[in-house]
């Protein structure tokens, strides 16, 4: 199974051909049959439409398969219970419904990625929705673009909560606000549905925060493709009914 959103921003697509043919070519065949024909299918959630239009072009030219969609080809694995259900992203329901599958009761799913999300799932199972706050990333650029001295940054874990020069301040800034604003947000989704939820965390820089997020029950790197496989197993069990 795949996940376009392996590869960041600027990636090559022979980056992307690459990682498919090695993992692809990892599958072993269904050894009952007669012609060769790999024992497995490659399933991907895409928020993002330019990746999404390559992947299914390599998956077709260059391993002859098809290319299943989470919330096209595959169900969402969860009810959604949103204004807009067609506009979320289906990593997000993905990474909710594997921590569900776990937890079985209300929980938050906090995603640290290019954007962070941060998102409710009742008792029942039923994705309630988020916040989106711009990632690492975005944030230390924005700075950079809007401020006539500031620099770009990279992330690392502060030393100190107080910065001695100004790349270190920037820094804590950063790091310390996506810190603040995770348990500020879960605290006021704890009141709206009456408990405090059991907090999930994922993503690229959640590795960099998760020590310092002490309120956080479970780090689950690899969430999402969890979700994937997830959601697939619930459309092969439907159809067997």
């Amino acid at each position: 199974m795949a996940r376009s959103s392996l590869l960041r921003p600027g990636d090559s697509t022979s980056k992307l051909t690459e990682l498919l043919i090695s993992g692809w070519a990892k599958v072993p065949l269904v050894k009952s049959a007669r012609e060769k024909k790999k024992d497995g299918v490659i399933v991907a959630s895409s928020v993002k439409p330019a990746w999404t239009k390559k992947l299914r072009r390599i998956v077709k030219d260059k391993l002859a398969e098809k290319l299943l969609l989470i919330g096209a080809d595959i169900p969402l694995p969860m009810e959604l219970a949103l204004k807009e259900p067609g506009k979320v992203g289906t990593d997000r329901i993905a990474a909710a419904a594997a921590a569900y599958a776990v937890v079985e009761d209300a929980l938050v799913v906090a995603d640290f990625g290019t954007a962070v999300t941060i998102d409710l799932v009742d008792k029942e199972g039923r994705f309630l929705g988020g916040a989106i706050l711009p990632g690492f990333e975005i944030s230390a650029e924005a700075l950079r673009l809007n401020t006539s001295q500031l620099p770009k940054v990279g992330m690392k874990r502060p030393r100190k909560p107080f910065g001695k020069t100004t790349r270190e301040a920037i820094q804590c800034g950063l790091y310390y606000s996506a810190i603040g604003a995770l348990e500020e947000i879960v605290r006021r989704y704890a009141e709206e549905i009456g408990k405090w939820p059991q907090i999930v965390l994922t993503g690229g820089a959640a590795e960099l925060i998760k020590d310092d997020c002490t309120f956080v029950d479970d780090f689950v790197p690899d969430l999402v493709v969890k979700g994937v496989v997830l959601a697939y197993i619930k459309y092969l069990e439907e159809r067997a009914v």
